[in-house]
């Protein structure tokens, strides 16, 4: 799972800027996510190597001096508790402020990582200036201005240097199962009904009521945590700080998981919300199961399972190769049988396939229908090979890639589908010159 780097200060220091820098003009983006929570709030990065997600508290800092100090003591705190490095920006123009010395004091109540950024030195006067700042006694600080981009990159290695490398980490190898979906569809009482009818709990770690929660499940024989999230809230309703860190909290807990259950309420049906949190999953290619929840409220002679799982595909195009599942948790109908689509989902995830054996596929599909010739040009795709990657990606290996046509690369991967059942599991297709 991806680093949290939190950005803190008091505001007009120059934060967002920061923030879009390091995540907006690096060609080593991922994805910049929006649309679930307030735009350009937070987004991925990748710096030598090594990912992480970048906050930028300074969306909701209010500016009112007589609510300056809660505002700041809470989005300080909140992001201490969240980040694994804290990078805490002041205005070299302005000096050493009262504000800048009430968040060091907050700061100095961490062991975590404080990286101290003296923002618009920008000229040799203000270099000079910014020796000031040592005075804060961060042996971490840093000079840049983030409007030039001058020092930026100090400060991306700086950060990398602090977090771990892959191999160093240790990795849970259980399944993980986050169930995501928006507040009040039946989440957390779907997790509880697990947890009440099976005795073979593990271990049960609880949080607060807007923390993700962890439980290590067995079932099937099979042993897995459980992830329980805090909802995700359309954007105009994420009001206050905890509720972002709530939303927060639920993207992490999607990037942490190998499935995650989406699920929804049958008498809502799917809703806008529910197709960005869907997006996300996708863009994050993790497993996913559709869980469609208070399904026993429902009139069945106005709505038959066939005909609101085909709604629902037709709103998940172009991907829709997903299980639907018609459950209430209320009554406990289904509910194990969502834990074995999940299981049947990673493992489908997790598959790994001979190349031996995905050239035979290759030679069949290209029998059936071979690429197409563009502008007189013709695509001879070669062999193909899976990538060693943590979910199912596959390289062909062409003499002319950027030929081959998107409807192409839906035909590959329908016949992937169709010959391997990767149903529920987003798959990436490179076509790459031989």
């Amino acid at each position: 799972m991806a680093a949290v780097i939190a950005i803190v200060g008091r505001p007009n220091v120059g934060k967002s800027t920061l923030f879009n820098r390091m995540i907006g003009e690096k060609k080593s983006i991922v994805d910049d996510i929006s649309g679930v929570t307030r735009d350009r709030i937070y987004g991925d990065s990748v710096w030598n190597g090594k990912e992480f997600m970048v906050i930028d508290t300074g969306g909701y800092v209010l500016n009112s001096d007589d609510i300056f100090e809660s505002a700041i003591r809470e989005q300080a705190e909140i992001a201490i508790d969240e980040a694994e490095i804290i990078l805490f920006m002041v205005d070299v123009t302005t000096g050493i402020t009262d504000q800048d010395e009430f968040v060091t004091r907050l700061l100095r109540k961490t062991s975590k990582p404080v990286i101290l950024i003296v923002n618009k030195v920008d000229n040799n006067a203000r270099q000079l200036q910014a020796n000031e700042f040592w005075s804060l006694g961060f042996d971490n600080t840093l000079f840049l201005s983030s409007i030039s981009g001058s020092g930026t990159g100090e400060l991306m290695d700086a950060i990398t240097d602090i977090l771990p490398d892959d191999s160093t980490v240790d990795k849970d190898e259980l399944p993980k199962f986050s169930i995501v979906g928006q507040p009040n569809v039946g989440k957390s009482s779907f997790v509880n009904a697990l947890l009440g009818q099976d005795r073979n709990i593990v271990t049960d770690i609880a949080g607060t009521t807007r923390d993700s929660l962890h439980s290590s499940y067995k079932k099937f024989d099979k042993e897995f945590t459980l992830i329980d999230t805090a909802g995700l809230r359309k954007k105009a309703k994420v009001h206050e700080n905890l509720e972002f860190y709530s939303v927060l909290r639920a993207i992490r807990s999607i990037e942490e998981a190998d499935v995650c259950f989406l699920m929804i309420d049958a008498s809502m049906g799917l809703e806008s919300q529910d197709l960005s949190i869907f997006s996300l999953i996708v863009k994050r290619r993790k497993g996913v199961v559709i869980l469609v929840n208070k399904w026993d409220l429902l009139d069945k002679e106005t709505n038959t399972a066939k005909e609101f799982e085909e709604r629902l595909k037709s709103k998940l195009a172009p991907f829709n190769d997903v299980p639907i599942l018609f459950i209430s948790v209320l009554e406990k109908q289904r509910i194990f049988k969502a834990l074995e689509l999940g299981l049947e989902v990673y493992e489908r995830r997790t598959k790994r396939i001979t190349t031996s054996k995905l050239n035979e596929f290759l030679e069949r599909a290209l029998d059936n229908y071979p690429p197409p010739s563009i502008k007189g040009k013709f695509v001879k795709i070669k062999y193909v090979t899976q990538l060693p990657l943590h979910y199912p990606s596959f390289a062909f290996f062409c003499n002319n890639p950027k030929y081959v046509k998107e409807s192409y690369r839906n035909y590959i991967e329908n016949q992937l589908r169709k010959e391997y059942n990767f149903t529920g599991v987003p798959i990436n297709i490179y076509f790459r010159e031989k």
